[in-house]
């Protein structure tokens, strides 16, 4: 599975391409930042997130992007500006017809090091580590986007597991005229 993750940001977007399957060893196949001018104009910022997530999805073709979910912060403006470009980089996807997931930071914290609560440097040296790479992606949005894809990679077949077991108690409930 090639997984395209998004940290989404307006100043800093992090991108980061990872592929592989559960249990075995991942590969970075790129990593990046898509960078706006804080001055510009929020329109124009938007455009140059979504040509730079376009791009990203051009040259990797991944099979899912995972974005994380935004929450709430005490900085209204700062989440509102993460929200935007996070509905950006589900936009591309979407009009492409890859699946979009969405992952909470605690979420991946805990998927790549263990703790939900885990900071940027433990994030960092974990996707290091994980990837096998010679030193941290730099910056800390570009080792998050990584660490995205790695949750999700390492997430989906239990989610998808679930949903499939969900489903069929459901189709099973419908098929004696009873709802679940």
């Amino acid at each position: 599975m090639r997984v395209l993750g998004v940290d989404p940001g307006l100043t800093r977007c992090g991108v980061g391409v990872v592929e592989g399957v559960a249990g075995r060893p991942l590969t970075m196949r790129g990593v990046g930042v898509v960078r706006t001018p804080a001055d510009a104009e929020l329109g124009h910022r938007l455009v140059a997130i979504e040509q730079g997530i376009e791009q990203w999805l051009d040259e990797h073709r991944p099979e899912c992007v995972a974005v994380e979910r935004v929450f709430s912060q005490h900085n209204v403006r700062t989440v509102m500006g993460t929200a935007q470009a996070s509905a950006v980089a589900m936009l591309c996807a979407s009009r492409r017809g890859i699946p979009v997931a969405l992952h909470t930071p605690s979420e991946v914290k805990a998927a790549v090091t263990g703790s939900g609560r885990a900071d940027k440097a433990q994030v960092g040296a974990m996707v290091t580590r994980l990837l096998r790479l010679a030193a941290p992606p730099k910056p800390a949005d570009a080792a998050d986007a990584l660490a995205l894809a790695i949750c999700h990679i390492w997430r989906a077949p239990a989610k998808n597991r679930l949903q499939q077991a969900v489903q069929q108690q459901a189709a099973l409930h419908a098929s004696k005229g009873r709802t679940p």
